[in-house]
């Protein structure tokens, strides 16, 4: 699948036919009626709960592409949100430039007030948990494990609060989600998402890319049915490393932002607002990096 990148980049929208609901991370969100919802991905980029100033052009599409993809190859596991409505029939004429390849509309669901995790490897947080306790978020695993090493016993489900912009999510024991959504949906979150990783991880490795870890978002409607939401397993929400590279012991080189976090642990920045620029190569890089996953999974 070919995505253009060459178009300028798209850091905020300004679409004037619609009310203004939501500017994320990334998406920014707009009322399209009582139903609806248009989501535009927009070529920004965050690292460490912050918004960076230098936006990545093309990085919308791949994500939208990307995403697009996963939800119609994982839609045998759960439902997605997408209505398949084209978002530039939605907007005026002269705002349709802003959306095409870049936006979805969307059923308007209750985002659960949790993000679920799925762990299949000990990187990140995990590794630095680990070493600290010998678990990751509460969860006891043997000792002796390596830093990228695959997780004994199949991946984890690790669910996290979902912190207000600026502010860092925090992991939560499972039994913390259960008295936040109740015991059956709590289990149902965690047994989907679980499914949703091993499916899509299986696939991916066969494309050359292991899927270390991702991070879902769920929803439901006004009878409670449960839907996947946001975004599906891209650069933005997962770490990726290529197969071939792969070495347990240390971090990887990886197809998802971690060369955008690397560069800014170099950097005198205390990771808050406002975050350094990004020099000319490191974006180039970036948005190398999530062009080469889209190709290797899709074609």
């Amino acid at each position: 699948m070919k995505v253009g990148t060459d178009q300028p980049a798209l850091f905020e929208t300004s679409i004037r036919s619609l009310p203004l609901l939501h500017r994320g991370k990334v998406r920014d969100i707009y009322g399209v009626d009582e139903d609806k919802l248009l989501i535009v991905q927009t070529d920004r980029l965050s690292a460490f709960d912050v918004i960076l100033p230098t936006p990545v052009p093309g990085k919308g599409r791949l994500l939208t592409a990307l995403s697009s993809f996963w939800f119609e190859k994982l839609e045998h596991i759960v439902p997605n949100h997408l209505t398949y409505i084209a978002p530039e029939s939605v907007v005026t004429e002269d705002e349709r430039g802003q959306v095409t390849g870049r936006a979805f509309v969307v059923k308007r669901l209750r985002p659960l007030p949790i993000e679920a995790i799925v762990r299949g490897y000990v990187v990140g947080s995990g590794w630095k948990d680990y070493k600290k306790t010998g678990m990751i978020c509460g969860i006891p695993l043997p000792a002796g494990l390596e830093e990228a090493g695959r997780i004994p016993g199949g991946a984890l489900f690790t669910p996290s609060t979902k912190a207000a912009q600026g502010a860092h999510d925090e992991n939560i024991p499972f039994a913390e989600a259960q008295k936040l959504l109740g015991e059956p949906l709590a289990a149902q979150v965690r047994d989907i998402a679980l499914a949703l990783y091993t499916q899509a991880a299986d696939y991916a490795i066969t494309k050359g890319i292991i899927i270390a870890d991702t991070k879902f978002e769920f929803g439901q409607d006004q009878i409670g049915r449960l839907y996947l939401i946001d975004e599906a397993l891209t650069p933005d929400s997962s770490r990726f490393w290529p197969a071939e590279r792969y070495a347990p012991g240390r971090n990887p080189p990886s197809y998802d932002k971690q060369f955008v976090r690397d560069w800014l642990e170099t950097q005198n920045w205390n990771k808050k607002a406002p975050a350094p620029a990004l020099p000319p190569e490191v974006l180039a890089k970036t948005a190398e990096k999530y062009r080469e996953a889209l190709h290797r999974l899709v074609s």
